[in-house]
């Protein structure tokens, strides 16, 4: 097993116009968190770098560092999923947008920017050392490099970067967020695509003004399927 005290930590700083971190309870209309869930922050880094079968990120810390903001509009969603496409007959696998299209109101944070503290976790047969890791992912960031875009929770609302702190302060306003989608993956099985099962865990997430600390994914904080005292 990987000891994670020993691995490297990185910081970034993320901004963007906007943001929807989508809480579950809400099916229909789209109900933003008021700060990001460690797995959308995931997500943004594995953006950047990833490589699931050598190393998982895992989020420490995120810190708030400007006010939490709201917007609330109406965006325009398909109400079914595109259909699988038959095989030797692909005609068939058609949507008319036109009939299925429907407004839907989405509640979003705008002018949001957030520092990131993250671990690169190694897998417990990788050959190589956390330090080189760390360090492409160093050269990647500075130079702007990206697998794809990273976003802030939907596709439509990009999210830009820098290495490091920039000194700014976070807010200083503190929250007791409550139950708060951790992951939607186990991230001790590096499986991706078709053969990746979500599995969904919370945490309890509190901010003290503008820093929210995440606990390690092993940890008994982090509530997962199957716990026998009372979590999920």
């Amino acid at each position: 097993v990987t000891n994670i005290l020993n691995c490297p930590q990185v910081t970034i700083t993320v901004w963007g116009d906007f943001a929807l971190f989508s809480r579950p309870e809400g099916k229909v209309e789209r109900i933003t968190y008021p700060v990001p869930t460690p797995s959308a922050v995931r997500g943004m880094l594995a953006s950047i770098y990833s490589k699931p079968a050598e190393f998982y990120w895992q989020v420490q810390r995120i810190e708030v560092l400007k006010k939490i903001q709201y917007a609330t509009f109406k965006r325009n969603e398909l109400k079914s999923k595109m259909p699988r496409i038959p095989a030797g007959n692909p005609m068939k696998a058609c949507l008319l947008i036109e009939e299925d299209r429907t407004q839907r109101q989405s509640v979003v944070l705008r002018d949001v920017r957030y520092r990131i503290t993250a671990q690169i976790v190694p897998r417990p047969d990788f050959p190589g050392s956390a330090i080189q890791l760390y360090n492409q992912f160093e050269r990647r960031v500075k130079r702007g490099q990206m697998f794809v875009q990273p976003v802030m929770g939907a596709r439509e609302f990009p999210a830009y970067f820098t290495w490091g702190s920039t000194g700014e302060t976070p807010i200083q306003e503190s929250l007791d967020l409550g139950l708060m989608v951790y992951d939607v993956f186990d991230l001790n099985i590096w499986k991706v695509g078709k053969q990746a099962e979500p599995s969904v865990s919370l945490y309890r997430a509190k901010m003290d003004r503008g820093v929210i600390e995440v606990p390690a994914f092993d940890s008994p904080l982090v509530l997962k399927p199957g716990r026998r005292d009372g979590g999920c």
